[in-house]
């Protein structure tokens, strides 16, 4: 009998460790990435790998506001703690520089390091797992041409259980399976070059893709949006209401390549480094793969549903000068900081002075209610370079009070979305730390 007490836990314990083995393996097949028009077979490796690190948006994690290129140390916060990102310069001590092809390679197909340890899933691999092995030493080759930093990135504040490493491979078991990107054979070729783009290399998921409690991406609500940093992330999928089903061609590929589309509003925050980063530097051939992917989305609600109204009663009675005289007496605050602070880039009728990156009319941030994403730009501003011209707006945190912030959120929302913000102090304190 105690025989059977010893090695029952024995065979259950090897039984567990086989299940483990087999559900966090390694995929073996190699896959067959499309060729992106970006990124010829003729051009070389590092051209290619220059290309392929942009199309990824490497750049925007992996560095500091004013830091050296690609030494990491970002933080990102979670609701269990900030990890940051790494070092991913050529530096032997504290980045990739002793990293050998095989183990570029298994960090971003296994997501596990060099020392065997996991990483976190903050880091896509969860996506970049369907880069094909060419295109992930391209994009190692080009990162090893560029300056060696010697930049340590700060240990990880997680709380436990999360700040035990090993335990990621459990969540692997769970919710992850290395594999690499299959095309589909029944698609165009355009279309899977889209489809490589959207899921391994961009990774838009990673942003617009809610998580389940776990964490991981509810890919049974693909692309319905997400909050991501204290942004909302918007529903990108084919629904004509919530999402950008009835976005035109022209509207889809402005917005993605400049980070503006005439009645759809401008990009900021995650999507603004996005396109001032990545998206810019895409071909016009790449951009329109990924457009054709993307209409082929199914349609989804997504869990913050929100309808446009690009033409508010409030737009009526206003003019590029003069505010509209309809304003309800709860938004007369809002109304003299939007007057002493915004009118003069935005106009009251929204359309915008010095530059259409300012105009407001048809911006899903305007007609969020939550006022999530106009509560952010007023906090943080906005600094982009697109097509090298500077696209700015400054940062009102250091100027006005929580209080103030959320009179100014709710009346832009009532103006110009033509709807009632639920914008409160507190809501705006919570949104302070991110």
């Amino acid at each position: 009998m105690k025989r059977i007490h010893v090695i029952a836990p024995i065979c259950l314990a090897i039984a567990g460790a086989a299940a483990y083995g087999y559900l966090t393996r390694p995929d073996p097949t190699p896959g067959a990435a499309p060729v992106l028009a970006g990124a010829p077979a003729s051009a070389s490796q590092i051209t290619r790998g220059e290309y392929l690190a942009k199309a990824a948006d490497c750049v925007a994690c992996h560095t500091v506001p004013g830091g050296k290129p690609f030494a990491g140390g970002l933080p990102f916060k979670l609701p269990f703690g900030t990890i940051y990102s790494s070092n991913i310069t050529a530096d032997k001590e504290t980045g990739i520089g002793n990293y050998s092809d095989d183990d570029f390679v298994r960090a971003l197909h296994d997501g596990i390091r060099r020392d065997a340890k996991r990483l976190y899933p903050a880091f896509p691999y969860t996506s970049y797992s369907q880069l094909s092995r060419d295109d992930v030493l391209a994009i190692k080759a080009y990162l090893s041409s560029q300056p060696a930093v010697k930049q340590a990135a700060p240990k990880p504040d997680l709380m436990f259980p999360f700040n035990q490493r090993w335990a990621m491979g459990f969540w692997n078991a769970v919710f992850f399976k290395a594999g690499r990107f299959q095309p589909a054979p029944e698609k165009s070729a355009e279309w899977n070059s889209g489809a490589y783009l959207a899921i391994a290399l961009a990774h838009c998921a990673e942003c617009h893709t809610p998580r389940n409690i776990g964490f991981a991406l509810d890919h049974r609500n693909e692309l319905s949006g997400a909050v991501v940093n204290g942004w909302r992330a918007p529903n990108i999928t084919s629904d004509p209401v919530h999402g950008i089903g009835e976005w035109t061609d022209a509207d889809l590929y402005r917005y993605l390549r400049s980070g503006h589309a005439a009645g759809r509003g401008s990009a900021a925050g995650p999507m603004g480094e996005a396109v001032e980063n990545s998206l810019q530097y895409l071909s016009r051939k790449d951009i329109q793969a990924l457009m054709t992917y993307l209409r082929t989305v199914p349609p989804r609600a997504g869990d913050n549903p929100t309808e446009i109204n690009a033409k508010p009663n409030s737009i009526a009675s206003s003019g590029p000068y003069s505010p509209s005289r309809s304003t309800p007496a709860n938004l007369k605050d809002g109304l003299r900081l939007f007057e002493g602070s915004c009118a003069g880039c935005h106009q009251w009728n929204g359309n915008g002075a010095q530059t259409a990156y300012a105009s407001l009319l048809g911006a899903r941030s305007v007609n969020d209610t939550s006022g999530r994403n106009v509560t952010q730009i007023i906090l943080h501003g906005v600094n982009m370079r697109i097509d090298g011209k500077e696209v700015f707006m400054p940062p009102f945190r250091a100027t006005f009070s929580d209080t103030e912030i959320a009179q100014l959120s709710n009346y832009v929302i009532f103006q110009f979305g033509g709807k009632g913000g639920k914008v409160t102090a507190d809501t705006v304190a919570a949104q302070r730390k991110n």
